[in-house]
């Protein structure tokens, strides 16, 4: 018995070097792609080895490794090298995507390349040596074969490979790994994988490689069923809109009939900065001004994707979600779309907006005529020279300055108007912006001197060269600029009927460890504190998320409106609900939104992200993980509250989504019988 065991022992340890010796550039190819998706998964969700993920990345791997084989030995080199060139842009693409997005990139964002040209210093402030790192790939594969090459190894298996034999071995094994893979999934994975919205669910379950696979998949479908599956999303679409409760009337319904409002969208803009002071000095001392003048709506959240400032945009305009595929401005701007302009224009209102960038920028030559906006002034409408450039365009400070005569001429021009003004130096990369502000961020600290005994005043700079640091002297800049436009509106003999909503439109894309820096930094070393420190604070994803927030702010001159439009709102709003809350004031309503009227809603206020988080006013809920924060002192969550407010998520997002790749709004009336009644 002993001499049997030591004889298969002996066999099997064998076939393993005779396999080894006879597949070198094959176990090369598969060891060196799959430590690629290891590392891709590490650097963005923080996750190395997770053995489903690294099962589905090893079956794809094998299954195109295995057709390899039908390739001459002396050919495989250039099969499996192109492979990992494919595989090693993915992880490229995807690793920076992610810093950039905080997502995965999709083939349906492929329509958004063009504006990489205007943000390309954003992109390279996001690189580094991690990035490329992943190139290191396909460079060691080509050192390994030229290793080969200069052995006979590749005349050697030229004389004894069977291929035929290891195609069927390896692709049964790599199907045995996705077989493992998806039997082992559960409904809920199922479903993520289909939809695709919720990326880091997907790349954490079944990784990278199967994520984009199937987000090609979904791509072609989703194409595909724009064409050949109207019906179905008309049902699903009419049955949402009959289950809808009527509009009801509140204490804010019709205050802005006859009255012009302005949209002034600041670029990168968070509430945390509001709160911030140093050495005596605000960081947006116009901006708190605002708020104490205003209504501020200090739990306001933005609901953006990959289209980002666009999305903003988007969704304030029309109530709705961001496509779950590419960007509403560049892939689906011609469809039908019931938004705030185009209400105002059925009653008499000029529409227009108001960018210091190019027009092409989101497509927003296209995408703003289509939202309805008569006007538009953009790049061309101001005089400036490259010294006067910031960014992606026109320094804010100018913008403003110019920005006045042109909205004074308007109102003197039109009865009413409703404009939309675009704000663009706080853009990342933040460094542009910063050397414009003044604000000292240096730490003062005392010590004491070692010979004198005495208590020396110290004073050192760790913030302003950092990240979170170069983000607050930006946004400072930006309030000055802001500053000089209440001051313009002030002065100005105009706007006395004239309502301005001032909003950020969505948060800097600092990651969790630079904010952290802010948080958490020892003015005297310049170091981080650390968990168990009395200082420390803690920060966690949670806190991110949360810490997201962006101010919105209804401010006005006029002295009766004023006494309207002021104090706080806490309630939890989303961007989405602005629209239904805006065309609620002006005795409005438009049913065919997944955002509701926040005095209505109020504290029963639910918002969805693009991701399919939700946050409502008991509860962060974090799709990805399942898990969930409570943010109301001695609130009960169970399962069933989280089902519940989960599912309402996901209706909105896939209702949402249905409107934009089906052009649904195409078949049905804009003013609806409530809207006849108000006018």
């Amino acid at each position: 018995m002993k001499k049997k065991i030591k004889k298969t022992l002996k066999t099997i340890r064998k076939s393993i070097v005779e396999y080894i010796i006879t597949n070198r550039l094959f176990i090369s190819y598969v060891i060196l792609a799959i430590i690629g998706t290891m590392f891709v998964r590490y650097f963005t969700i923080g996750n190395f080895f997770s053995f489903k993920p690294f099962i589905t990345d090893l079956g794809i791997i094998l299954i195109i490794g295995g057709l390899g084989y039908f390739v001459k030995p002396k050919n495989q080199f250039k099969y499996y090298f192109i492979w990992l060139i494919i595989f090693t842009i993915i992880n490229v693409i995807n690793s920076i995507y992610y810093k950039f997005y905080v997502n995965f990139a999709s083939i349906g964002y492929l329509d958004t390349v063009s504006q990489a040209e205007t943000v390309t210093g954003s992109i390279f402030e996001k690189l580094s040596l991690f990035d490329i790192m992943y190139i290191l790939v396909p460079i060691i594969f080509y050192v390994i074969h030229k290793k080969l090459l200069s052995s006979s190894y590749y005349y050697f298996i030229d004389k004894i490979e069977k291929g035929k034999k290891m195609v069927v071995t390896t692709l049964l094994v790599g199907v045995l790994c996705l077989g493992y893979s998806f039997g082992t999934a559960s409904g809920t994975d199922y479903s993520r994988l289909a939809k695709q919205w919720n990326r880091e669910y997907v790349v954490e379950r079944f990784g990278i490689l199967m994520y984009q696979v199937n987000d090609a998949i979904q791509v072609v479908r989703t194409k595909l069923s724009s064409l050949f599956g109207v019906e179905e999303a008309e049902a699903i679409f009419d049955a949402y809109i009959d289950q809808k409760e009527e509009h009801v009337d509140n204490e804010y319904t019709g205050i802005l009939k006859g009255k012009n409002i302005v949209f002034v969208h600041m670029e990168g803009m968070q509430t945390f900065l509001m709160d911030l002071e140093f050495n005596g000095a605000e960081v947006t001392p116009n901006l708190n001004r605002l708020a104490s003048e205003g209504m501020f709506f200090s739990n306001f959240y933005p609901q953006v994707s990959t289209g980002t400032s666009s999305d903003t945009e988007f969704t304030l305009l029309t109530g709705l979600m961001p496509a779950a595929s590419g960007a509403v401005f560049t892939s689906y701007y011609d469809r039908e779309y019931f938004t705030i302009p185009k209400y105002l224009q059925e009653l008499g209102y000029y529409t227009f907006s108001m960018h210091g960038n190019l027009a092409s920028m989101w497509s927003r030559d296209r995408a703003h005529p289509s939202l309805g906006y008569e006007g538009m002034y953009f790049e061309e409408s101001f005089t400036y020279t490259d010294a006067d450039v910031i960014n992606l365009g026109i320094n804010d400070r100018l913008f403003f300055k110019q920005a006045i005569p042109i909205m004074e001429n308007i109102e003197n021009t039109y009865e009413n108007y409703m404009g939309y003004v675009i704000t663009l130096s706080n853009h990342s990369p933040f460094y542009e912006a910063a050397p414009y502000s003044n604000l000292d961020l240096s730490s003062h600290y005392t010590e004491i001197n070692s010979d004198t005994l005495e208590e020396v005043e110290m004073s050192v700079d760790y913030l302003s060269d950092t990240a979170v640091g170069e983000y607050i002297k930006s946004a400072n800049y930006a309030d000055m600029a802001l500053g000089d436009f209440l001051n313009y509106i002030n002065e100005s003999d105009a706007f006395d009927d004239t309502v301005f909503v001032f909003f950020g439109d969505h948060d800097a894309k600092l990651n969790r460890g630079e904010i952290n820096y802010l948080y958490n930094l020892n003015p005297e070393t310049g170091e981080e504190y650390e968990e168990g420190d009395p200082e420390y604070v803690e920060y966690d994803y949670y806190d991110h998320e949360l810490n997201k927030k962006t101010p919105l702010i209804i401010w006005t001159k006029n002295a009766e409106l004023r006494d309207v439009f002021s104090g706080e709102i806490t309630y939890y709003t989303g961007m989405y609900n602005v629209a239904p809350t805006i065309l609620n004031m002006y005795g409005l309503y438009n049913k065919y939104t997944v955002g509701e009227d926040i005095f209505n809603a109020k504290d029963d206020n639910l918002i969805v992200f693009p991701n399919g988080n939700i946050l409502t006013e008991k509860v962060y809920y974090n799709n990805s993980t399942g898990e969930y924060k409570v943010l109301e002192d001695g609130a009960i969550i169970d399962e069933d509250y989280i089902e519940n407010v989960s599912a309402i998520g996901e209706e909105r997002l896939d209702i949402s989504n249905l409107i934009i790749v089906y052009d649904l709004l195409d078949s049905v009336s804009m003013t609806g019988e409530w809207y006849e009644e108000k006018i």
